[in-house]
């Protein structure tokens, strides 16, 4: 295997694993030869794919997982250490979007919940994922923000805040974790086709075509991404061999906001 994609015997933790890019990273991390440790609020869902992992012959474990509760970020790390000894990646990747409103019209149940799950459960997970990578000597931290989080987001305001935080995080954490080799990283989609942005009110009332050519107009390629194409840009940031990078924000975007 190509070196840059070897993931033999790391231990990986994924949340938001039930679906999305959660759901492919796993995937692309075990088929590489990763541990994984799967967390979802979908418990069934993520059992099963921590199920169809080990029969491909995999090593998979999965379990509960609140990011908007600290104790169960805490199990999760608990459970990696338990099960496999370490914890080298840790990716978090679980989120929560919300309905295109008026900034002016945002209610603060949607605003609350927002920091609840993007950023608390950001900064619940980083917080024990960190403790045990000192304790290791070091480790690699991937969040999931998104274009919002780097750039104005119009219509979608309380969730644009919630991933600026996380940026906020990301590199707040990068700074303070360097000198004991932590590298903390996020990755900064732009629109893509994950079940969160197909299930959203603009896709649902206006079909895939028709939103589509909404949503991309802000990118210079005019279409969404693949989930797969951020997923794959994801697992390269993860790749063993990227050992310099820290701090970094990464557009995965289709050109958007490069002119």
């Amino acid at each position: 295997m190509d070196p840059l994609l070897d993931f033999t015997d790391q231990v990986a933790l994924i949340t938001g694993a039930a679906s999305g890019f959660g759901k492919l990273i796993a995937e692309g991390l075990a088929q590489r030869g990763a541990k994984v440790v799967l967390g979802d609020v979908n418990e069934d869902v993520v059992e099963s794919l921590a199920e169809k992992l080990r029969a491909d012959g995999g090593q998979a474990v999965a379990q509960r997982c609140d990011v908007a509760l600290e104790e169960d970020c805490q199990r999760l790390v608990a459970t990696a250490v338990e099960r496999f000894g370490r914890l080298d990646i840790a990716v978090n990747n679980a989120g929560i979007s919300h309905d295109f409103t008026p900034f002016e019209e945002i209610q603060q149940s949607v605003w609350t919940r927002q920091w609840e799950v993007n950023v608390n459960g950001v900064q619940f997970g980083m917080k024990h994922q960190i403790t045990q990578m000192k304790k290791q000597g070091g480790g690699n931290i991937l969040n999931l923000s998104s274009m919002a989080g780097i750039g104005g987001a119009p219509g979608i305001a309380a969730y644009g805040a919630a991933k600026h935080a996380v940026v906020g995080l990301t590199k707040s954490a990068a700074a303070e974790l360097g000198p004991v080799n932590i590298r903390v990283n996020a990755a900064c989609p732009f629109f893509t086709l994950t079940p969160m942005v197909a299930e959203s009110s603009i896709v649902v009332q206006k079909g895939v075509p028709a939103a589509e050519s909404v949503l991309s107009r802000g990118c210079v390629m005019k279409r969404l991404g693949q989930p797969d194409e951020v997923a794959n840009t994801m697992i390269l940031l993860l790749s063993p061999a990227n050992t310099y990078m820290t701090g970094q924000c990464i557009a995965i975007s289709g050109g958007a906001l490069s002119l």
